[in-house]
């Protein structure tokens, strides 16, 4: 009897252990679905306004559209990595713009937890809190932190999503505008579609000041849909890529080498009047040493 049951627990455990595993190859195969070639529409509209302000205005709605080339950067047992690559203007002759970067990491304990004024707050979660998730970690242009959390894949009823809330920093389109507010609380979600993917985004816009609660000023909805074309419609963009790859690796390796000392970090927004991206955007900036002088001179000791 007791023979039988040590059989019967290790035939069970394996049965647990191998489920596991093809949960997370079927999450990773979801991630990996969203490279390649898309026609991407970016839809933004403020939806609530909770503003005393009898003056206030809202953002404008604002709807864009463009190629973008995913390229799969690392694929490995725990770690997915995305970079986008936009391709917008005359089809002819297009330009490059290095867009966003989204790594996904399987059962990750270490975050950089976004808390306004260019501030990242390190946290250590607890194993059995991010058991079967992956966190997704969003980069900036110049693969600087953006936001990231945590969550897990889902996969039912034909379809596959993954669902978060988490602190950011306010987008392009809002800072370069907008000063009434610091935090945007993103509600993300992704879901893969048949012809691609989607970007949903449900996202409240918080005036947070410390010591005091944080207060909504506005509510804000995101929709934009990724859809699948042929690759060679992002050739030029594939191909920009093929060329700069080697100096990203390098951005990419000083980034790591910061993330891992696993502390609070805040960055200067510029250095000489000067921001980061417009350093390593430059063609002055492709060696090792110069490219980690730069990023290190923006790290607020």
């Amino acid at each position: 009897m007791k023979r039988l049951t040590i059989l019967l627990l290790l035939i069970l455990t394996f049965s647990i252990h191998g489920n596991a595993q093809n949960k997370k190859k079927k999450d990773a195969k979801a991630i990996k679905k969203m490279c390649g070639c898309y026609e991407v529409t970016f839809n933004f509209a403020e939806t609530f306004n909770y503003s005393k302000d009898s003056l206030y205005k809202p953002s404008i709605t604002k709807t864009d559209k463009g190629l973008e080339w995913a390229q799969l950067v690392e694929d490995d047992k725990n770690k997915v990595s995305i970079q986008h690559i936009l391709q917008v203007g005359n089809p002819s002759k297009p330009h490059i713009v290095k867009h966003w970067r989204q790594d996904w990491l399987y059962e990750n304990t270490n975050f950089y937890m976004f808390n306004g004024n260019n501030k990242w707050k390190y946290v250590s979660k607890p194993k059995p809190e991010v058991k079967g998730q992956w966190t997704q970690k969003v980069y900036q242009v110049d693969d600087s932190p953006r936001y990231e959390g945590t969550a897990t894949w889902v996969h039912v009823d034909g379809k596959s999503y993954w669902e978060n809330i988490t602190d950011a920093p306010l987008p392009r389109r809002e800072y370069t505008k907008r000063s009434d507010y610091n935090i945007t609380v993103r509600g993300n979600r992704h879901e893969i579609t048949n012809n691609g993917w989607v970007h949903d985004q449900d996202n409240a816009k918080v005036i947070r000041e410390e010591g005091k609660p944080d207060v909504i000023l506005a509510k804000e909805k995101g929709y934009n849909t990724y859809v699948k074309v042929d690759d060679s419609k992002c050739e030029v963009a594939a191909n920009w890529w093929k060329e700069h790859q080697e100096k990203w690796a390098l951005v990419r390796a000083k980034w790591s080498e910061v993330y891992n000392r696993n502390k609070n970090l805040t960055l200067e927004p510029k250095v000489e009047n000067k921001q980061l991206y417009k350093y390593l955007f430059s063609d002055d900036y492709k060696k090792a040493d110069d490219i980690n002088k730069v990023i290190e001179s923006f790290v607020i000791k």
